[in-house]
């Protein structure tokens, strides 16, 4: 929705949808990668629309299906009409909404929503963080809204496999990871078996930062980011939009022909130089990380 692009003027940046099912933990998990909660405390994800956030701190508003606006206010949120909203844009002064947009989809499988609700948001998406809850992993609903997402978008997607402190036994652990793996091999970029609320927990403890398994994700999350801003810098269209079959847009060094040098009668003038390509933008220095990433 242009009119409504944030970034309208200059290039847009990366948009990661966090996706799952009802209480797979895509709440804490944007808990984890604001480091805060962005929605008041009262405040439950599971009637709302779509929650778009973004860097800054612009007075929130909701975006009817028909495109119009209207400002809000936080504590309005839960009367927001969710059929009749688009999505809900928030702005908020954090470090990883400095690199990307996060969009908070509401739980796939709610079934006092439709699914038109979050179906019509997708096209706004480059990649998805999907929630699975480890104790159902990976269940047939899950599977068939993936089965319909574009190819480009599954390239850049994450699935992590959350709560993965509630199975007990190793034998257990290994068997979810090992199904989840076959199932959706080819599917994703990366899984990851993590427990969110043991990651916040964490605070500076290393230790067991390393043991909610959110290291890893985190450091996948921060690669990510970077491919998808190269990416955006060369297409307007965000990744869903791309047909399977259709190649990402890649950045192109355009090669400089040599100007026509007309030779002066006079000797003494001056030899005009060959213009050069300009070289491309150095990739050894990329965004800072979002979160602690070893």
């Amino acid at each position: 929705m242009s009119e409504n692009d944030p970034t309208a003027g200059g290039p847009r940046k990366p948009r990661v949808a966090l996706m799952g099912e009802f209480s797979a933990g895509k709440s804490t998990l944007s808990n984890l990668l604001m480091g805060a909660r962005p929605l008041p405390e009262k405040v439950t994800a599971t009637r709302l629309s779509p929650v778009w956030m973004s860097q800054g701190s612009d007075t929130p508003y909701r975006i009817d299906v028909d495109g119009t606006t209207e400002p809000i206010t936080l504590d309005q949120l839960e009367s927001v009409p969710v059929e009749e909203t688009f999505a809900i844009r928030l702005f908020l002064d954090v470090d990883i909404l400095s690199v990307c947009d996060l969009i908070d989809f509401p739980g796939i499988s709610d079934p006092n929503m439709s699914s038109e609700v979050w179906e019509r948001v997708l096209p706004e998406v480059d990649a998805v963080i999907w929630c699975t809850h480890a104790t159902q992993a990976w269940r047939q609903s899950e599977a068939a809204v993936w089965e319909n997402m574009p190819n480009a978008v599954r390239e850049h997607s994450i699935l992590l496999i959350t709560r993965f402190d509630k199975l007990t036994t190793e034998r257990d652990k290994t068997r979810v990871i090992k199904r989840v793996t076959r199932e959706t091999e080819g599917q994703f970029s990366g899984i990851y078996p993590v427990s969110l609320l043991q990651a916040i927990a964490a605070g500076e403890d290393q230790d067991k930062w390393d043991a909610s398994g959110a290291g890893p994700f985190v450091y996948r999350l921060i690669e990510t980011i970077e491919k998808l801003t190269k990416i955006a810098e060369c297409t307007e269209r965000p990744l869903y939009n791309i047909p399977n079959g259709e190649p990402i847009p890649t950045r192109v060094l355009r090669s400089v022909a040599p100007r026509r040098v007309v030779r002066s009668r006079d000797s003494d003038a001056p030899k005009r130089e060959r213009p050069q390509a300009e070289p491309e933008a150095s990739q050894d220095n990329p965004p800072g990380p979002i979160l602690r990433s070893s």
